[in-house]
C-alpha cells in the first residue's frame, strides 16, 4: 500500500470499553517473533502480543505507553486497530 500521510488512525479496545483513540506517527512492541514498528503505509498485518509494552508515538507530544495482558493488533488499509484484554 503506497501512502505519503504521515500519520494513521489507532483506536485500543477491551471488550467494554474505547480505551484510547488518535492519530499516531508510529507504534512500536514486541510478539513472539521479536520487536516490529508500525509506519504509516503500512501492508495490512495482525498479530499478537502477550506481556510486553505498546508505544505509540503521538509527534510533538509524550510517546503513550500501554501495558495490558495481551492484544492483537491489527493493521487493515492504513487504520490500526488494538484489542486488548486487561
Amino acid at each position: 500500500m503506497s501512502d505519503t500521510s504521515k500519520e494513521f488512525t489507532v483506536t485500543i479496545t477491551s471488550p467494554d470499553e474505547r480505551l484510547w483513540e488518535g492519530q499516531a506517527h508510529s507504534i512500536t512492541s514486541e510478539n513472539s517473533k521479536g520487536p516490529f514498528d508500525i509506519l504509516p503505509g503500512h501492508a495490512n498485518f495482525i498479530t499478537m502480543i502477550k506481556g510486553k509494552p505498546l508505544t505509540i508515538r503521538t509527534g510533538g507530544k509524550p510517546d503513550q505507553i500501554f501495558n495490558y495482558k495481551s492484544y492483537v493488533l491489527a493493521v487493515n488499509s492504513g487504520k490500526v486497530s488494538i484489542y486488548a484484554d486487561i
